[in-house]
C-alpha cells in the first residue's frame, strides 16, 4: 500500500533546512559559504574571493562585477544535500547598499548563520541584520570567524554578542590555541576534540581549552532548543573558514537542530509547511544569469505542499493559470531541473516578466503571503542615456532590472526621464555595469532636486486633486502607485501637515493600494 501524501510530504520538510548567511563585509561570509559547499561534498575546490584571475572560482559570486570586486550583490541560491537533509542556503550580499535585497531573502529562510570577525566583534552591519532577523523571529546560529588571526578573548566575544544584540549564548564548540598556533575545536556537547594534526593531553593548547571550558559551561547557559527555535539564544561556534577549521562542526549542528520550515504568515491565515496544497512565496527575480538567453528566473520558497514539475498552480495577483514546465534547483549559477520540490526549498521558475517580487503561487486557494515590503530610496538620479537611438531598450533594460530589485524605477508625471532610487551609490554602480554589459546601453546619472520618496494612500478622488497641484513633484512606480518626490525633509513635514486626509509611506508593503 503507497504512502499517503500527508506522511511523505511530513517526512521530506523534515529533511529541510533553509538558511541565509549574513554578515558585516569581509568577515568572511562568501568564504564560509565555499567552504560549506565543500564540507558538503558540492563543490570539489573552493574558491579564495582575493585570488587573482582563474584562481578566483567563487561559486555563489558569480556576476561580473562580484568577481570583479570580490564582494556579493546579490543573493545566490545553493541547494545541496548533506547528512541526510536537503539544505537550501542563501548567500546574502554584506554591503549595506544592497539591503533590501537581503531584507527580502530573509523572507524565505527559517535560520540564519550570523558571522561574526573574531578581532572585530559586532559590527554596524551585523547589528543591523540581526534586528531584522530579530523582527521576524528567525533563530541566529553564530559562527565566529578568524579565529587563526589576532583575536579577541572569546568570553569577551560572547559578552559583547548578549549585551549588544540582547541576545543569549551557548558555545557549542571551543578553540583549540588562537592565531597561528589555532590548530582545531572542542565539542562541548559530544566532548570531541576536532584537530587537522595530533595534538597531545599535556600540550599548553588542550590545557588553556579544557580551563576556559569548564568557566564557560559554569557562566553560560546551556543550549536550549525551545529559546533558540524562539530566537533567543544562539549555539556560538568558533573556527576558520579560510583554514577549514569548524566548518563541519557548524554543518553537522544545522543537521541537528537546525530548524524546519517553518510556518508562513499570509494576508488571512498562517500556511503550515505540511499542508497538502502547494503554495509558494516569489521573494526574488534575477534577469540575465544565462545572458546568451536572456532569461529571467524568479526565485520561490515553496512554503507548503510537494510541488512537481508540469503542475499548474493559480498566480494569486492577476488570477491566471501558471504552468510549472521547468523549475530549477541552484547551485549559484548552476541549475538543474526539479522534478520535485518540498516545503522549505527555493526553486527557481523562468518566466518573462509575469512573475513579480511578492507575488503568491497556490494550488487553489486565493493567499497573499505578508512581509516583502519596498523601502523608501535614500538616494534618487535621474538616467541619461548616451545614445538615444537606444531609448526603447533603455526602458526595457529599467524596467527588467526594477522588477529584479536592483533600483526603484520612478516615472515622472510631467514626462521627463526617469529617476532611478537606490540605498546607495554602489547600486547605482551596479545599475550601469549592467546595462552596459547585458544590453549594451551606456548610461550616466544627473543630480535631481529630490531627496526623499514617499508612496501615497488613501480616498482616489483626493490623491489625484493631490497629483494635480503637485504634478512636477510626482511619479508613478513601477506598479504604477503614485510617489510624491520631496526636496527636503522639511518640505515633507510641510506636505504631510497640510494633506491630513492622505497618508505618506516610507515603506510600501506588497500589494498596498489606494482605497
Amino acid at each position: 500500500m503507497s504512502e499517503a501524501p500527508s506522511a511523505e510530504i511530513s517526512r521530506e520538510i523534515a529533511r529541510r533546512r533553509t538558511f541565509a548567511i549574513i554578515s558585516h563585509p569581509d568577515a568572511g561570509k562568501t568564504t564560509l559559504t565555499e567552504r560549506i559547499l565543500r564540507a558538503g561534498g558540492a563543490i570539489q575546490m573552493a574558491g579564495n574571493v582575493r585570488a587573482k584571475g582563474e584562481r578566483r572560482r567563487t561559486k555563489s559570486d558569480w556576476m561580473g562585477i562580484e568577481r570583479d570586486r570580490g564582494i556579493s550583490v546579490v543573493t545566490s541560491v545553493m541547494t545541496f544535500e548533506y547528512g541526510d537533509c536537503v539544505f537550501n542556503l542563501l548567500d546574502t550580499p554584506g554591503h549595506e547598499d544592497f539591503s533590501e535585497d537581503t531584507y527580502r531573502t530573509l523572507t524565505a529562510v527559517d535560520c540564519a548563520v550570523m558571522v561574526i570577525d573574531a578581532a572585530k566583534g559586532i559590527e554596524d552591519r551585523t547589528r543591523k541584520l540581526f534586528e531584522i532577523c530579530r523582527l521576524r523571529d528567525i533563530p541566529i546560529v553564530t559562527f565566529i570567524n578568524k579565529m587563526d588571526r589576532e583575536a579577541q578573548d572569546c568570553f569577551a566575544l560572547l559578552d559583547e554578542i548578549a549585551s549588544t544584540l540582547a541576545l543569549d549564548t551557548s558555545p557549542a564548540t571551543w578553540p583549540i590555541g588562537r592565531a597561528a598556533k589555532f590548530i582545531g575545536t572542542y565539542d562541548l556537547r559530544t566532548k570531541e576534540v576536532h584537530t587537522k594534526e595530533p595534538i597531545g593531553e599535556d600540550d599548553p593548547r588542550i590545557i588553556q581549552m579544557r580551563e576556559e571550558v569548564e568557566l564557560a559551561e559554569a557562566a553560560l547557559p546551556e543550549f536550549d532548543r525551545e529559546s533558540f527555535d524562539a530566537g533567543h539564544l544562539s549555539p556560538v561556534f568558533f573556527g576558520s573558514a579560510m583554514k577549514e577549521i569548524g566548518v563541519t562542526d557548524l554543518l553537522d549542528a544545522l543537521v541537528a537542530y537546525g530548524p524546519a520550515p517553518r510556518a508562513q504568515q499570509t494576508e488571512t491565515r498562517e500556511v503550515k509547511a505540511s499542508e497538502d496544497q502547494v503554495t509558494a512565496l516569489v521573494f526574488k527575480i534575477q534577469a540575465n544569469m544565462d545572458p546568451n538567453h536572456r532569461d529571467r528566473m524568479a526565485f520561490a520558497r515553496v512554503c507548503s505542499g510537494r510541488l512537481t514539475r508540469g503542475m499548474r498552480l493559480k498566480h494569486v495577483r492577476t488570477g491566471k493559470q501558471f504552468a510549472l514546465h521547468t523549475p530549477q534547483f541552484f547551485f549559484a549559477r548552476d541549475r538543474q531541473l526539479a522534478e520535485e520540490a518540498f516545503g522549505g526549498d527555493v526553486v527557481g521558475i523562468p518566466n518573462h516578466g509575469t512573475l513579480r517580487i511578492g507575488d503568491t503561487l497556490s494550488e487553489s486557494e486565493d493567499l497573499r503571503f505578508t512581509g516583502v515590503p519596498h523601502f523608501a530610496p535614500e538616494i534618487l538620479r535621474r538616467v541619461r542615456l548616451d545614445d538615444a537611438m537606444k531609448a526603447k531598450k533603455l526602458r526595457q533594460a529599467l524596467v527588467e532590472l526594477a522588477e529584479e530589485g536592483v533600483v526603484q524605477l520612478f516615472r515622472p508625471q510631467d514626462g521627463l526621464s526617469p529617476i532611478v532610487g537606490v540605498v546607495g551609490t554602489l547600486q547605482l554602480d551596479v545599475l550601469q555595469s549592467r546595462l552596459q554589459g547585458e544590453y549594451g546601453v551606456a548610461i550616466g546619472f544627473e543630480s535631481t532636486p529630490y531627496s526623499l520618496a514617499r508612496w501615497i494612500t488613501g480616498d482616489r478622488a483626493k490623491i489625484e486633486a493631490f497629483q494635480d497641484l503637485n504634478r512636477s513633484a510626482m511619479a508613478d512606480d513601477l506598479d504604477g502607485d503614485p510617489v510624491f518626490l520631496a526636496t527636503s525633509s522639511f518640505m515633507m513635514r510641510r506636505t504631510i501637515e497640510m494633506n491630513p486626509d492622505l497618508e505618506f509611506h516610507d515603506i510600501k508593503q506588497i500589494g498596498m493600494a489606494s482605497v
